[in-house]
């Protein structure tokens, strides 16, 4: 073990991976639950963020294990290439992440634009609201009742999975107020709401309602009774998956997504940590690669570094990377020793934690903020939430890129060259570097210069001129007599001088230059 693994610190962190091992069970199967997947590949992903991950990474409060923001693309790979599929596609995801970390590529997320990542965690937020309501509402996970239907709807819902889940949202909305008593804020928000859920379930049927849960409604972990049937169950990708080109495309587009993730955790976890240590995030790249090559060849879902369960590590008292590693030792004790106890949870308690998270993604205070930060936050960040919602992630993000790639340009071209003009004085500023995109707009200035004029060129803030805008002003130079205009150049292509009309001698235009 590393120094920042060490046992001086058990005493905070056994308690804080106690505390994240609680909240991460419901999130586990819930994030399972809306990917489509088998609850058992939420759980051992959660073990293998806990253990493995843990065990590389060179973050101290970082907790990694299956995460919300890849739902939508878990969903439809199991749709389109199965759960053998998806198990392969994230162990080549992982091998590309642990290519980036080799690469050093862990800054590629400042190159991404926070309003298109935002965005694409609204627009994930806004999809797992969609999906969970019909399973809060009591009906089944393969019924093909619409939203819009209302007498379908009516027909179908169960009254005790809508109160379960109502209540579930309940606790965890006022678990985050400040009303709340902060020795009730001791114990974790969504382990009370999955306790209250089971009885409230446990209550309904001794009561004999008619409306109380079948087996159907809760989680099922069959064929688990003890630690030999957990190995028993643990699945390999099959090797002809590597014949399948969707499989690579849903590789590349979670090493991606589930990159860009964890640097935005890693950096949002450094700025709670009350030690403010600095996470290595080319590290970070490698363990969060090494961990989804594991999860995937054992049958698990795709991790990152998750901001929840981090957030509670910190909140928690946890130190060093032990919390992460007990919470992950505890998910593979309940799983291999008493997964009985987990069959328990109602499915709508589940689908109520994920209301809850998909809510927090997609705050109407954050669709607020980014509009009130002017159109060239809000247009991106907005069209990269329709994006996704009507093609897919991947391609979702890309257009949402392109649209804030569109803005910066256009930025830049209106904020890097001013001119202005006083009678017979004129000058042409470069505020920035300039590049062929403002070739234009400086073409247009020197067209405007009236003859006899004196002209002021001031590039003394631009570090970079491109060779065509420099040709043109090389020209203008040097026809410059003929319209009897004076030029005066301040650190342009390294050259402080004035020119005045110089005659044409046929020797070209840097011998005038040099003869002025």
């Amino acid at each position: 073990m590393s120094k920042a693994f060490s046992l001086k610190t058990l005493p905070q962190d056994l308690p804080a991976g106690i505390v994240v091992f609680l909240v991460a069970i419901p999130l586990c199967l819930g994030i399972s639950l809306a990917s489509g997947a088998p609850p058992l590949a939420g759980l051992i992903a959660g073990i293998v963020g806990g253990i493995v991950v843990s065990l590389f990474s060179g973050s101290s409060l970082s907790v990694s294990g299956p995460a919300a923001g890849l739902t939508v693309i878990v969903l439809g790979a199991v749709e389109q290439i199965g759960l053998s599929g998806l198990f392969m596609a994230t162990v080549l995801a992982g091998a590309l992440q642990l290519l980036f970390g080799f690469l050093r590529l862990g800054k590629i997320g400042a190159f991404v634009p926070s309003a298109v990542i935002k965005g694409m965690l609204a627009a994930i937020g806004l999809i797992l609201i969609l999906n969970q309501i019909p399973l809060a509402l009591g009906l089944s996970q393969d019924s093909d009742v619409s939203l819009l239907n209302l007498e379908g709807l009516a027909s179908g819902l169960s009254p005790v999975a809508l109160a379960i889940a109502a209540v579930t949202l309940t606790i965890l909305v006022s678990w985050e107020k400040p009303f709340m008593p902060a020795a009730i804020k001791r114990f974790p928000g969504p382990l009370v709401a999955v306790l209250v859920a089971i009885a409230m379930d446990r209550l309904a049927l001794s009561l004999g309602l008619p409306s109380a849960l079948d087996s159907g409604q809760r989680i099922s972990l069959p064929g688990l009774g003890g630690p030999v049937d957990f190995i028993g169950q643990l699945q390999l990708p099959a090797v002809s998956d590597l014949l399948k080109p969707q499989v690579y495309m849903t590789a590349v587009t979670l090493a991606l997504v589930a990159s860009l993730e964890t640097l935005l955790s890693l950096e949002a976890v450094d700025k709670i940590d009350p030690l403010k240590r600095h996470s290595p995030p080319h590290r970070e790249l490698k363990a969060q690669g090494i961990g989804n090559m594991v999860s995937g060849m054992v049958g698990g879902l795709p991790i990152t570094a998750v901001i929840v369960r981090s957030s509670a590590n910190v909140q928690a008292g946890g130190r060093t990377r032990l919390s992460s590693f007990v919470h992950g030792v505890l998910l593979l004790c309940s799983v291999a020793f008493v997964a009985g106890a987990l069959e328990f949870i109602p499915l709508a308690c589940l689908a109520a934690v994920l209301l809850h998270t998909g809510y927090k993604l997609a705050r109407p205070a954050t669709i607020l903020a980014h509009y009130h930060q002017g159109w060239q936050r809000f247009v991106p960040f907005a069209v990269t939430v329709v994006a996704i919602m009507v093609t897919n992630l991947l391609e979702g993000v890309i257009i949402g890129f392109l649209c804030g790639l569109y803005f910066l340009v256009r930025a830049n071209y209106h904020s890097s060259v001013s001119f202005t003009q006083h009678d017979r004085h004129a000058l042409l500023r470069f505020h920035t570097d300039v590049s062929f995109l403002n070739r234009d707009k400086v073409r247009f200035y020197l067209d405007e210069i009236p003859d006899g004029s004196h002209l002021i060129i001031d590039a003394r803030e631009a570090g970079f001129i491109d060779p065509d805008i420099q040709e043109d002003i090389d020209n203008f130079v040097y026809s410059s007599h003929e319209r009897d205009i004076v030029v005066e150049l301040k650190q342009v292509n390294g050259l402080t001088a004035s020119y005045p009309a110089l005659r044409p001698t046929g020797a070209g235009t840097q011998e005038n230059m040099a003869a002025a």
